[in-house]
């Protein structure tokens, strides 16, 4: 069976170095997110052609060399797309640390644990649409040990379980000429989705640094962005934000610049010294917004799966804890892997001083756990006064 593998890091590294020693099996190639991940660095060692990904979301047909067999996928976040399974004559199978279709997702072996499963196990599927939703070629389960934690579960029984599991199914290819099959039961399907452990909440130092807001009109040419490039590394600003077109001709541009405050002033004449070059050149400043001694400022992000009652949720408990909401931005993104819509908000508020960190923290977070939805927040301490 000749095989090509998408991994990373130690369990894809394991399964390359395990599965190559058994006779019937070698690698075509191995595909892998980056140059120095362990995976590429046992494949450069073996003399094998190690594909560094592009776009570390999806193999492309080309990654997949002429002739192989089967593609194996062991710890990849990459989607194999249908033109690199086509590549290959049996297509491709992965390991998933979980009895599937329970605990679908990123996190498997965290949500066994979170769940109290008693029983837990390893799947080796059809890589196929959706994410962990193929048909299954193999499975195996174990017990979960009492007080067991995730990590101790996966090195104990699951990684070595996915070992045995793929030398099974690949010999198993190799001796009949195709894969087994059998389809997943989706009425038993549970998602195991990233785990953020609790809502974050860090304070940030008094900002010394100043917004300098750009807006820039004028002549489209080569070298105007170079332009502002350089003058903000002159003067130790950091590039926050732009938003920059080309429209009929002229270039229109608008750029975040926080810099120093000592050097705000000197970043702002440099900058107006582009107007004799003929463009038109606004500048905006500002120290920070000034934040009530009785408030909070606090940065909110949430990313889910989108789902109705969401944003009743958590307006509603922010409403009943008087958290004033400054301003919010909400988007829905659709992914072309499992067609889920998967909504986000971010949005800044304002927190009563006499509010607990750690009330706010555990009533988000019960939100987070109940929705199955990645929360975090971000105080940031209002800016010295001058």
């Amino acid at each position: 069976m000749k095989c090509a593998l998408v991994g990373s890091r130690y369990f894809g590294a394991s399964v390359f170095e395990a599965l190559r020693k058994e006779e019937g099996i070698e690698f075509t190639s191995v595909v892998v997110p980056s140059a120095d991940d362990r995976l590429a660095i046992a494949g450069r060692a073996a003399g094998l052609p190690v594909h560094i990904l592009e776009n570390p979301k999806f193999v492309p047909g080309e990654a997949i060399a002429e002739g192989t067999d089967l593609i194996i996928a062991a710890h990849t976040h990459a989607r194999v797309t249908d033109e690199a399974l086509a590549r290959a004559r049996l297509g491709g199978v992965g390991y998933h640390p979980s009895l599937l279709p329970r605990h679908r997702g990123i996190a498997a072996v965290e949500w066994t644990i979170l769940e109290g499963d008693p029983i837990a196990g390893g799947s080796v599927y059809h890589l196929a649409d959706g994410w962990d939703a193929g048909a299954i070629a193999a499975q195996d389960w174990c017990f979960v040990a009492k007080d067991e934690t995730s990590r101790q579960l996966w090195e104990r029984a699951l990684a070595p379980m996915g070992l045995a599991l793929l030398s099974q199914v690949v010999h198993q290819a190799g001796r009949d000429g195709v894969l087994p099959a059998s389809p997943q039961d989706a009425r038993f399907a549970t998602r195991a989705p990233m785990i953020r452990r609790s809502v974050v909440l860090t304070e940030e130092a008094s900002t010394t640094t100043t917004s300098l807001i750009v807006s820039i009109v004028g002549a489209d040419r080569h070298g105007i962005v170079s332009s502002l490039a350089e003058r903000a590394q002159r003067f130790g600003a950091n590039w926050a934000a732009s938003r920059m077109t080309r429209i009929a001709g002229e270039f229109a541009g608008t750029v975040h610049f926080e810099v120093p405050r000592e050097s705000a002033d000197a970043l702002a004449e440099s900058l107006r010294q582009l107007a004799s070059s003929g463009l038109q050149v606004v500048i905006a400043r500002s120290d920070g917004a000034t934040v009530p001694s009785s408030m909070r400022s606090v940065e909110l992000e949430l990313v889910g799966e989108d789902r109705v009652g969401i944003v009743s949720k958590l307006t509603g408990i922010l409403a009943e804890r008087s958290v004033s909401i400054e301003n919010i931005h909400t988007e829905i993104l659709r992914s072309s892997v499992s067609g889920k819509q998967t909504f986000r908000i971010g949005a800044h508020l304002l927190v009563p001083a006499k509010l607990s960190v750690d009330s706010l923290r555990q009533e988000l977070g019960a939100l987070a756990s109940e929705m199955m939805l990645d929360i975090a927040l971000d105080e940031k301490s209002p800016p010295a006064a001058h």
